[in-house]
């Protein structure tokens, strides 16, 4: 199974939990885990992350083409399942319109895609005026988890050293 990790699993790592000063370990298991198949994002996601200009946006820019992944040919038929069960709900035209435009859009169109999980820390919005990611997971049957969720079934261990 991979993880495709939205947006602010790295915003909030960054700015709460798994600083960069603090917690290198969860960024050291990211890539680890990237190179063993398992961790991933998307392009969308990167360049959210590279617009930030600061400590996360230099390390987006090392990571490149290999974590953050592109959009494909064979994502297309998906892309237009996703925008017509999105339109097909109650939202209002400006969420859907929001939402298509959004890395959110492509990083649900790349798990129902792949097989793939997705990482969030989103909570479904329950509003007309909100698309997100939970609820478009449940409504096309995406897997998805939060990332402490991810953490565990992997078993990610940020052991202090001696």
């Amino acid at each position: 199974m991979s993880y495709l990790l939205d947006s602010n699993i790295f915003i909030q790592a960054k700015n709460m939990h798994y600083g960069f000063d603090f917690c290198p370990a969860f960024w050291n298991w990211l890539l680890e885990e990237n190179s063993n198949g398992k961790v991933y994002s998307i392009a969308k996601v990167g360049d959210e992350l590279i617009a930030g200009d600061d400590e996360l946006a230099e390390w987006a820019k090392e990571r490149a083409a290999g974590f953050f992944l592109p959009v494909k040919a064979e994502m297309l038929p998906h892309m237009a399942e996703v925008s017509t069960w999105v339109t097909g709900q109650s939202y209002t035209q400006a969420a859907i319109d929001t939402f298509l435009s959004v890395a959110d859009y492509y990083l649900v169109v790349h798990a129902l895609t792949n097989g793939d999980t997705v990482v969030t820390h989103e909570k479904p919005a329950g509003s007309r005026k909100y698309v997100k990611i939970p609820d478009v997971c449940v409504g096309l049957g995406i897997k998805m988890m939060s990332p402490y969720e991810m953490l565990r079934k992997e078993r990610a261990r940020f052991v202090l050293g001696r």
